[in-house]
This record gives structure tokens, C-alpha cells and sequence, in this order.
């Protein structure tokens, strides 16, 4: 192998060894309004098998907005506890659609729950998670903390920083952090990088506060960008395509 070829080899290697990938429920929706789209969670789940032959440790945590948002729930007199725990519910329905998708690829995988489910999946314990990481699986964090009033922002924020995670990648609807809202200012401008004070205290809206701080004070970095733009993910993980990276 000459230089310009170990030179490619070195800029295709995953900068990052161990990833907790968040995505919003949204981006299984594919062109919907609901539900989960089939082709949409089947191309997500081609990309998150690619990264993982290539060496990439990791760990995955799904919303639930695209079948039930608790906060909604509750903004229409719904018991604010009684509807977080069906956000809840949602991802684990999110995480198993998933695995159905990863399995067909033959890739590995396992759903863990922080709510005990054991017909469908496993309970949530961190050791189990790293043994399952440090073989080659693909874990899927479900249920999120398990508790009410904590979004998925927040249970990816507490999983990476548990599972000793390199960054927490956010895949979202846009290729980074704005300005302002890019889909209705045409002036909004994308941030190459941020600290995580920062977006704390420009209220950027990134993720929760509470999630952004756990990520500061565990020197954990953020990456966002747009998992709906096919092959962005392991785009991003080289260290090429779009995104913004948020860190100490």
C-alpha cells in the first residue's frame, strides 16, 4: 500500500471509536405524517450498519414522536405522567421496528429497556450494554431513563456519558446548528463548530439544557447533522460532509 492509499485509509477511519446515536422518531417517518416508513428505517439502518463494520462501537437512542409525544399529551390535559410513559412505550415500538430492520442486514442487535419488558426485549443494565458493544452488537436504548418528565435528549445524554460513549451524534432534520431556524430564515448561518457553554448560553435549542450541561461535564462532544441526507452518517464519522460539532 503506497502513501496516497494509506492516506485514504486514514481519512475513512471513524474518528470516533464508541458512538451513542440519537434520532428524533421523525426521521423513521420517512415522507409521512406517521408511523414508521419501512424504506426510511431500512436505509437509517444500512448506515448504521456500515459505520459499525467499521469498527464502530454503537449504541442507538430513538425517539417517539413520530407515534406519540408525551409533552403534546399532556398540552391537551392528559396526565402529564400517564403520557410520558406512553412516549415511552412509542420508543420501544420505534427500537424494535429497528432491530427488525438491522436483523435483516444480519447485523447483531439488541433492544435493552429502562421499563421491564422482558417478552420483548432486555432490561436496561449498563454492563450488559458494554458486553454487548465490545462484541459487535448493536444496542438500542429503549424507554428512555425510565422516568417521566426526562426527554430522550436527556436519556441519550445519560446513556453516553454511562457507556463511556467518545461523542453523542444527533441526527436530526438539518446538517448542523443554525443560527436561527434555516427552514424559515434564509439568512440563517451554520455554526462549524461550538463550545458547550455556548449553546447554553445562546439557548440554541439544540438538545435539552440538562442534556447539553451532562455532556459538558463529561467532556463528551456533540455532533449534529442530517440523518435524513443518505450516506451522512458515515460522512460525518470520517470526519467529511456536514454537521457541527459542540464541545470543551
Amino acid at each position: 500500500m503506497d502513501a496516497v492509499d494509506q492516506g485514504r485509509v486514514a481519512a475513512d477511519r471513524p474518528r470516533f471509536r464508541r458512538v451513542l446515536l440519537k434520532i428524533s422518531g421523525e426521521a423513521l417517518m420517512g415522507d409521512g405524517s406517521y408511523g414508521i416508513d419501512v424504506d426510511a428505517c431500512n436505509r437509517i439502518a444500512t448506515e448504521i450498519g456500515d459505520a459499525v463494520a467499521q469498527g464502530v462501537q454503537l449504541s442507538l437512542v430513538i425517539g417517539g414522536g413520530n407515534i406519540f409525544r408525551g409533552l403534546s399529551g399532556a398540552a391537551r390535559g392528559m396526565d402529564r405522567t400517564s403520557a410520558d410513559y406512553m412516549g415511552m412505550l412509542a420508543t420501544v415500538m420505534n427500537a424494535l421496528a429497528m432491530q427488525s430492520a438491522l436483523e435483516s442486514m444480519r447485523r447483531d442487535t439488541r433492544v435493552l429497556s429502562a421499563l421491564d419488558m422482558n417478552k420483548v426485549c432486555e432490561p436496561y443494565i449498563r454492563r450488559r450494554a458494554l458486553r454487548h458493544m465490545e462484541k459487535g452488537r448493536i444496542v438500542i436504548v429503549a424507554a428512555g431513563t425510565g422516568n417521566p418528565f426526562f426527554t430522550t435528549d436527556t436519556a441519550a445524554a445519560l446513556r453516553a456519558a454511562e457507556l463511556g460513549c467518545d461523542a453523542l451524534f444527533k441526527g436530526t432534520g438539518v446538517d448542523g446548528v443554525y443560527t436561527s431556524d434555516p427552514k424559515l430564515d434564509p439568512d440563517a448561518t451554520r455554526f462549524e463548530e461550538l463550545a458547550h457553554q455556548d449553546v447554553l448560553a445562546r439557548d440554541l435549542r439544540v438538545m435539552d439544557a440538562s442534556a447539553v450541561a451532562l455532556m459538558r461535564d463529561n467532556r463528551i462532544p456533540i455532533v449534529v447533522f442530517n440523518i435524513r441526507t443518505r450516506g451522512a452518517l458515515g460522512e460525518v464519522l470520517a470526519g467529511r460532509g456536514s454537521s457541527t460539532i459542540i464541545r470543551n
